[in-house]
């Protein structure tokens, strides 16, 4: 089974004896305007987040620090992707469910969305979202 459209793309890093330096530019790297930034931190061991889907965000997540893992699923198709390099993103587009979890100790998870928050855009409910996805309709 292939995965769903998503796509781990590589920033670009600007490597130097001091440290290195990795830069994000909206539209360039990532692929949208940027909108809002949030990011996930003191995440307990065996937690999960997200566990949910969006109408119309799309999203970039890095893990700054740590890693963590990804599910990602457009209603027929899954993916699982590894987070654990701060150069590297993942791009997850809209109506895409994600789930992450297997957080490292001390890991940070960096959210780049497209919109401000809107509680209207989220699917919480996986079989409602399954059902739009897939374009199913369900029968009395």
């Amino acid at each position: 089974m292939s995965e769903p459209v998503c796509k781990l793309i590589e920033l670009p890093r600007v490597v130097d004896p001091r440290g290195t330096l990795t830069f994000v530019e909206a539209e360039r790297h990532v692929p949208f305007g940027i909108r809002r930034v949030f990011y996930l931190y003191d995440v307990p061991g065996g937690a999960e987040r997200a566990g949910h889907a969006h109408r119309e965000l799309q999203e970039f997540l890095i893990a700054m620090s740590g890693s963590f893992d990804v599910l990602v699923d457009d209603g027929r198709q899954k993916g699982r992707f590894c987070l654990n390099r701060s150069y590297y993103g993942l791009y997850i587009p809209p109506m895409v469910w994600r789930e992450l979890s297997n957080f490292s100790s001390g890991s940070v998870c960096l959210a780049l969305a497209s919109t401000p928050y809107d509680e209207a855009d989220y699917f919480r409910d996986y079989e409602q979202f399954r059902r739009e996805a897939t374009g199913a309709v369900s029968r009395p």
